[in-house]
């Protein structure tokens, strides 16, 4: 293992190891807060509610 290191330098590969998962992070957190189910910030949306006149005209008339 340690002849590994002598190929690569040490300080370089753990910066650019730790910024990769850093972006990775970044980028699962902004994937979860895109979704309704997992934002944690502004909570579940409601859904629309249907316009009263469609509700209206989806109802049967009955004759008096």
């Amino acid at each position: 293992m340690w002849r590994l290191w002598l190929l690569f330098d040490p300080r370089r590969t753990l910066v650019a190891l730790f910024t990769f998962l850093f972006a990775l992070a970044l980028i699962i957190h902004f994937i979860l807060l895109s979704t309704d189910r997992f934002n944690w910030l502004e909570g579940p949306r409601k859904a629309a509610e249907a316009p009263k006149a469609q509700i209206e005209l989806s109802m049967p008339v009955q004759p008096a």
